[in-house]
Order: C-alpha cells, then structure tokens, then sequence
C-alpha cells in the first residue's frame, strides 16, 4: 500500500502546483485582481436605509438594476471595489445612491470626489444626482460642486467655499482647484473613479497621480467602467487598497439590446451611404460618431444642406454650444448629433434610438463606448457602422474581442439614383441625336412645372424594365 499512497501524495503535490500556476496566469490576466472576498449578498430597495430608498424612487426607479444590487453591498460596507459592467447598465446610480447613507449632510466640507474624463459625463452624474436628492428633506439635503473646465470658475469656487459634500469633476479642473486651494480634500474620505479605463489611460494618468497626492490616504475608492483592459486593472492598485473586482461582464460588455450590422463602403461614398441609410432607417434620434473634428464639420454641412435636423459636437465647440446641442437632444429638439468621441462618454439620451458609427473607431473599446448610447436601461437600439474594406478586418477583431454578433448587410438598391443613372446612360448611347433631344427640353421643363406625374411615369417605365432585364439575366 504504501507505493500506492506515495504515489497519491506526488499526485497530490502536482495537482496543488497546477492550481497554483493556474492562479498564477488568472492573477496575471486580472491584473492581480479577484473577485470580493467575502462575497456579499445582493441589495434589493426593501434592504436599503429610508434616505437611500426615497433616492431610488425620485431618480424613477421601481427596483434596482444588477450592477446596483450587487455593487451597493460592498459601498454600503466601505470596501474598496472596481466595477466592470455594461455600458448603459445603471452603474452612475450604483455608486451615487450609497452616498445618501454615508456622507454626513450636516458636515459642511468636502466628503466625496467624483472623478470623469468628460465635461458632458461630469454634468450628467451632477443631474442625476441632484435628482435623487429632490426626495430628502431641505434641511438634511447634500450639496454638490460641479467642477469642470470651459467655464467660469467662480461658481466653482462658491460652491466648494460653502461646503459643498459632494464633488464631481474633470482630472484638469479638479487639479487646478487643488493647486489653488479652493478645494481642501483633507476631509475627503471617499474617491470614485468613473469611466476608470479612461480615468486610468496614459492621457490622464499624471493629473491622476497629483490629485491622490492632496487626499488622505485612508479612505475609501472606487472604480466603474464598461471596458476594464488589462494595464488598466495593472494601474488600479496604485488608487485603490486591495479591492474587489466585480465584473458583470466581463465575458460580454456589450448589450445584448444593441442590434449590430455593417456595410462596406467605397471611402468616396461614405456621406452618400449615410445619407441612404438615414432615409432607410428613419431615426426619431441619433448620435452619428466620426473620428475627427474635421470630418464631424463636413458631415454637419453635409446633413444640413439636405434639410436634415443636425447639431454637431466636438473639442472645438465652447462648453456652452456642446451643452446646448446635448439638452436639445436629450429634449427630443434635435434629431442628429454628429460628434467626436468626446460625446462617447456620458451621453445618457432615454430615447436614442441609432447610432451611427461613420468613421470605425481606432481604439477598440470606443464601439463599446459608441454604441452604448442606445439601448439605454434594457431598451433596445441599433448600432449602424460605416466600414471600408481596409477597416472591415479591424471591426470583425473588435467585435470578436467584445463578443458582438455584427452582421454584415447589403445596401438596398435606391430607385432615385438607380433612375437617374439609366437615363444618362440612355442619354450617352442616343449620341447624334442631340439636336432632336434638344427640341424636346422646353416641353419636359414645363412640364416638370406643370405636370411632373407624366415624366414620374416614363422614368418609371424605363426603371420596371431594366429590372426585368437584370433579373431576366440572372436566371
């Protein structure tokens, strides 16, 4: 028995090594992170304290989204989390909702930094959280600062100076108030990352390192996003204590909601292709994402000179047009928005039906972040992209990697174009005949004027026809 059980023990010990190796590569994939230990239960509104319940209901919520179920628990207990979840999937309300448990409204200091890579997403967390609070009793409310750039500061500075508990802000701007000393975060005991991929990305990450400079180092933080890449959960535990990784999808960040389909185009056709597809879809709203400033100018004179209802957003605009051109939107005033990507994050339009992705995004996340502005809140949407046979490898990449079941569709035949081609080419072959032709202008251009249904008829005949001779061919 006993080479048996040697034998057991050896089995043992390679098994053990396997587990461990394996934990090894996990560890290494996650960037270190693993899954809250201990887990804790899920939330539901008759589990939460009176303040944070009248919150829900006044942000018009009749029961709790998964992500602020399971997210709360672990706020609610203090620990230090990171959060991967759907675009779309209720995750400002996940990290909003537990502050009117735990910040003291009768402290009249800064108790919570709140931290987004946009100025439209800063604004946008500031009204839903001033929503949930219209709920709480005057006397007991919390107060927020709303600290972003291209505006003025005095406001700013105001509000911090009264005491402002909450703050929700932009890296630059937020830094610069530091700097100044409008801001004394000594008392903040809490920082929420928001959009942390972004948050965490090289562009932003030495603002980043200064503002955790000026915080106490005990306190509590947080990080949410649809997309947590692997250097971003690397980066995480330089802002956070060993936390928690709750990812909610990190098998599938894309919403299950958004309908995906791609056409190829010719480059050269790009606007007319859109244009088609605008007429073919007839959007009640839409975002149309292109990749540069430049190109969302061209498509907004584009747009607007064929009578579409068109606004543009981009980092040329002043803070007040792009604010502007979001509230006609989200108030069903504006029909398209063709913008950067600077809209890509914290857009939240209710009612968007489309978005349209013109210029296939360079990094691969951003059609997560694109598309995630329809479908909002279990609603459904379509996601449109534009692609040219050389972007048509890097789309089927991304939509590998994020698990989205893209199709590709064929652009119906458009009559009007199709017509108009016949007849030059029927034009083109009567060569010679050009002085009968002529005789017979006066006569169509008053009768363009007076009778256009007898020309619609012949243009019809001419098109019914070389359809039963293309499908005439084809069998």
């Amino acid at each position: 028995m006993a080479p048996d059980t040697d034998q057991s023990a050896y089995t043992n010990v390679i098994d053990l090594t396997s587990e461990a190796q394996q934990e090894k590569r996990r560890d290494e994939m996650d960037g270190g992170l693993r899954e809250p230990d201990p887990p804790l239960d899920e939330m539901t509104i008759s589990d939460l304290s009176g303040e944070v319940e009248q919150a829900v209901r006044a942000a018009g919520w009749s029961e709790l989204m998964p992500v602020q179920r399971k997210a709360i628990p672990y706020t609610l207990e203090r620990r230090d989390l990171i959060v991967q979840s759907q675009t779309g999937s209720g995750k400002t309300g996940a990290f909003l909702l537990p502050l009117f448990d735990l910040l003291d409204p009768n402290k009249k200091e800064q108790q919570v930094l709140i931290l987004t890579p946009t100025r439209e997403l800063a604004r946008q967390i500031h009204e839903e959280f001033e929503q949930m609070k219209i709920a709480t009793p005057e006397t007991h409310q919390l107060e927020a600062a709303l600290v972003y750039g291209g505006v003025g500061y005095e406001p700013q500075i105001k509000a911090l100076k009264e005491g402002a508990q909450v703050v929700i802000g932009t890296p630059g701007r937020t830094l610069d108030h530091l700097k100044k000393k409008n801001f004394i975060a000594k008392s903040v005991r809490m920082l929420i990352l928001d959009e942390a991929d972004e948050m965490l990305s090289m562009g932003f990450y030495p603002d980043m390192k200064d503002i955790v400079g000026f915080l106490p180092g005990e306190r509590e933080s947080y990080m949410y996003s649809a997309t947590m890449p692997p250097k971003v959960r690397s980066v995480a535990r330089e802002f956070l204590d060993d936390p928690g990784f709750l990812s909610l999808s990190s098998d599938k960040v894309s919403v299950d909601e958004i309908k995906y389909r791609y056409y190829l185009v010719n480059p050269m056709d790009k606007d007319r292709t859109l244009e088609r597809l605008l007429e073919l879809e007839e959007p009640e709203s839409a975002l149309i994402f292109a990749n540069t400033k430049r190109e969302v100018r061209y498509l907004d004179r584009f747009l607007s000179n064929k009578d579409y209802d068109v606004d543009q957003m981009s980092g040329d605009l002043s803070q007040r047009k792009r604010e502007q051109a979001l509230d006609r939107l989200r108030e069903g005033k504006l029909r398209l928005l063709v913008a950067t990507d600077v809209a890509a994050r914290g857009i939240d339009v209710s009612d968007l039906s489309h978005v349209f992705i013109y210029d296939v995004p360079q990094d691969h996340e951003y059609i997560i972040h694109r598309s995630g502005r329809t479908a909002r809140a279990g609603k459904k949407g379509t996601t449109i992209v534009l692609a040219t046979h050389e972007d048509e490898y890097e789309l089927k990449r991304m939509a590998n990697t994020y698990d989205i079941d893209i199709e590709k569709a064929e652009l119906p035949e458009d009559p009007h174009r199709t017509a108009t081609e016949l007849l030059e080419e029927r034009y083109s072959e009567a060569e010679g005949e050009a002085e009968e032709v002529g005789q017979f202008v006066p006569l169509v251009q008053e009768l363009s004027e007076d009778r256009p249904e007898l020309l619609a008829s012949l243009v019809n005949e001419l098109y019914a026809q070389s359809r039963e001779e293309t499908n005439g061919e084809a069998k």
